[in-house]
């Protein structure tokens, strides 16, 4: 949308600085009636889930959430997050919905039994393994010559 205008002097200069304000302004309310908009869209469903549920009996905790007493750290929560959605979308894409919400149990016990000290476990013994050992003492070397013999 550039449009090389030459201006010519200070008059040509300000009517330009007030096209281009009445251009942002207009802009800016196109912008925030869109997100007002889409809001909405997002708030619908939200209302809808929240009316259904407010008919349901209301239980002291949810049956799938998190015990307040685990340990969740970073990569726990993370990986419940992507691991149903690398299985149900990536690699079982055409599987059916009973499939998929078993895979979506598994994936979230695999998620839970898996925990950032285990995996830095994993990950120092597979270093300690390849990483030469330095508490080695130094070879000695052999060139042929017996250590007591003695030559005159």
């Amino acid at each position: 949308m550039t449009t090389n205008r030459t201006i010519n002097n200070v008059d040509e200069l300000r009517a330009e600085i007030a096209r281009l304000e009445s251009l942002q302004n207009e802009q800016e309310g196109y912008l925030k009636d869109q997100v007002g908009f889409l809001q909405q869209k997002a708030e619908r469903p939200l209302q809808l889930f929240k009316r259904i549920s407010s008919w349901l009996p209301k239980g002291n905790t949810p049956k799938f959430s998190v015990p307040v007493g685990s340990h969740s750290d970073w990569l726990t929560n993370t990986l419940r997050v992507t691991l149903p959605f690398v299985f149900n979308k990536i690699i079982f894409r055409k599987a059916g919905f009973i499939k998929k919400a078993l895979l979506l149990f598994a994936s979230q016990k695999a998620a839970s039994a898996i925990n950032q000290e285990r995996v830095t476990n994993v990950i120092d013994k597979i270093a300690g393994f390849i990483r030469p050992n330095k508490t080695r003492k130094p070879v000695a070397r052999d060139y042929g010559i017996p250590p007591d013999s003695e030559t005159y």
